[in-house]
């Protein structure tokens, strides 16, 4: 999700405390979450803040404080965040976003989780990867957080991949662009973790093939690519990934060449991956979402096999 702009009275002056209390008193749908939907289209003619966007989007009850633990430069554009949330109340599903309230800071940041849950349930934390743009949340992100920093968080949204262990097994496709790999990372490291507890226990959930593909300008903003590649080398058999750039202006390194291709991601490419046991998880700038949506939809790919979420 991209940033947004929304004016809370009386968060400019707030504690993290008070942001828990006045956000949880803020209007939120009921807390039941459906396993696979496909978003609500959205129109792109006006830009709308956040929570406009979001209204009749489910989100959680749970608004908990949160402390920003870590802070790293993902890519010129972009820093990661990594949030320790103690509360156990706080939970999420691999895709999801939160509402980022900030002491001090009069608008709302919607950013989506690019974490694992596992990494929340063993470690209480959760990352962000948040663009640079002139939107306040943003702007305080990459201008004024520290180590230590306090902000309040709570999940929403409608785009996830949460299987029961009982569930029939599926492949994924995963279709990004640009800091639309957020969500679909999340997704990628969830199914990781779901394939290793199954091999290490004999049982769980049977996780599918599953290939991304994901496009950006260059290979400098072409977003955690190691912890990509990392796992298509653990899971060869499991997991592949295809990166694309646009605009790529300097040498491509050795180790990343076989992954890339020059050019946009094309209609051919996703057609290949059809199939009845295959779901697909689209994010990215609204008319690439739009275009890989129709075009699934155009191959008689059922609705609730197409997941999509734009980011703004």
């Amino acid at each position: 999700m991209a940033c947004a702009a929304v004016w809370i009275p009386g968060l400019l002056r707030g504690s993290v405390g008070a942001i828990c209390t006045q956000a949880a008193s803020l209007r939120s749908t009921p807390s039941a979450l459906r396993h696979l939907t496909v978003t609500s289209v959205m129109k792109s003619k006006r830009k709308t803040d956040h929570l406009e966007r979001t209204a009749n989007v489910v989100r959680r009850e749970v608004v908990s404080a949160a402390k920003v633990c870590g802070a790293t430069d993902e890519s010129p554009s972009v820093k990661r965040l990594r949030l320790l949330v103690a509360d156990k109340e706080f939970s999420f599903k691999a895709g999801q976003w939160v509402d980022f309230f900030i002491p001090g800071v009069s608008v709302v940041g919607g950013f989506s989780i690019c974490s694992s849950p596992r990494l929340l349930e063993q470690e209480r934390m959760i990352e962000l990867a948040v663009k640079y743009t002139n939107h306040p949340p943003a702007l305080w992100i990459h201008n004024q957080c520290t180590l230590d920093s306090e902000v309040a968080v709570r999940v929403g949204g409608e785009f996830f991949f949460d299987p029961q262990p009982a569930d029939a097994s599926r492949n994924l496709v995963l279709i990004a662009g640009g800091v639309g790999i957020n969500p679909l990372l999340s997704i990628l490291r969830h199914s990781a973790d779901l394939h290793r507890e199954r091999a290490d226990k004999g049982s769980g959930y049977d996780i599918g093939a599953i290939k991304l593909f994901y496009s950006a300008k260059n290979t400098s903003e072409l977003l955690f690519k190691k912890n990509i590649l990392d796992l298509v080398n653990e899971f060869p058999e499991k997991i592949a990934c295809s990166l694309h750039v646009t605009k790529q202006t300097t040498q491509i390194s050795a180790a990343l060449k076989p992954y890339i291709t020059e050019g946009r991601i094309t209609e051919k490419e996703i057609r290949d991956h059809i199939s009845e046991e295959t779901l697909f998880y689209i994010c990215g700038p609204p008319p690439m979402t739009d275009f890989f949506s129709k075009q699934l939809e155009s191959s008689h790919i059922p609705k609730e096999h197409i997941c999509f979420e734009k980011w703004w």
